[in-house]
């Protein structure tokens, strides 16, 4: 018999994988945690039954959302990972030899044990000795932490259920308190072609608190749509001036110096959505 997966992506919109069995599935405080194994793309994990990282296509997401801030920084030392309990966001930013700190700050105890023990080519980074693993809530954690971070990436779930909070105007506000005079930020903001009011009201509130914000893009087999966005609020750095000549990071899939300039280069409908 068969087995098969499908998440709705929208209310009118699915995709189905074919799965070989369940590693995991458990109720946790927050949601239900789930690891499946699947034919196309390799061990899966999903949170309240949506995909959130995938063995075969992580690499894209975790790339994108860990070199594009860090290389528009001239010197990130701490950096502050909110959500992201996979630890493939960590895992990235540690390849970053000017990197001293970096947090990562999860609110959900149980999506790190998932990771550690059926995704540890996504969650080796979490064992290196300049990562610090809070599990507490990322909100508090930034309101608590003034002028600490040089980057802070905002590695979160859909904005729903414990991810609500980290997609409100208030909170890029305390975000922008918690970075240094130099400070860079990015944060997950979801397919600008499902979600377009999303994206354009996340730009906004981003923009609201700091003098550079760019959208950029990204694509993702696995996420609603392939094409998915991201938004970086910078206090002095804009991200499109990167030093061509600095080392780009090892190991790299789909991140180079190229892809970061061009990954600002956006479709004339996602522009619409990032126009004041």
């Amino acid at each position: 018999m068969e087995l098969w997966f499908t998440e709705k992506q929208t209310d009118h919109v699915g995709l189905t994988y074919k799965t070989k069995r369940i590693l995991l599935a458990k109720r946790s405080q927050y949601q239900e945690v789930a690891i499946i194994e699947t034919e196309q793309f390799d061990r899966m994990l999903l949170l309240d039954r949506v995909v959130q990282t995938t063995i075969s296509d992580e690499f894209v997401y975790h790339e994108m959302i860990a070199h594009v801030p860090l290389n528009s920084h001239p010197n990130p030392r701490r950096v502050a990972v909110i959500g992201g309990g996979d630890g493939g966001t960590i895992r990235e930013i540690i390849k970053h030899d000017c990197v001293e700190k970096a947090v990562l700050v999860e609110i959900d105890e149980q999506v790190i044990r998932a990771s550690r023990q059926y995704l540890p080519e996504i969650s080796s980074g979490l064992d290196d000795e300049r990562v610090e693993v809070l599990i507490t809530d990322g909100i508090a954690h930034i309101q608590e932490s003034k002028d600490t971070y040089d980057v802070i990436i905002i590695d979160s779930t859909d904005p729903v259920g414990p991810a609500v909070g980290l997609f409100t105007e208030e909170f890029y506000g305390d975000v922008y308190e918690a970075l240094t005079d130099e400070g860079i930020m990015v944060a997950q903001t979801e397919s600008p072609y499902y979600e377009p009011e999303l994206v354009q009201r996340t730009f906004s509130r981003v923009n609201a608190n700091f003098p550079i914000t760019k959208l950029y893009l990204a694509f993702i087999p696995t996420y609603p749509s392939g094409m998915w966005s991201f938004t970086i609020g910078s206090k002095q750095h804009d991200p499109l001036a990167i030093d061509g000549k600095k080392p780009e990071p090892i190991e790299t899939r789909y991140y180079t110096h190229d892809v970061h300039k061009a990954a600002f280069c956006l479709p004339r409908f996602v522009q619409k959505l990032v126009k004041p």
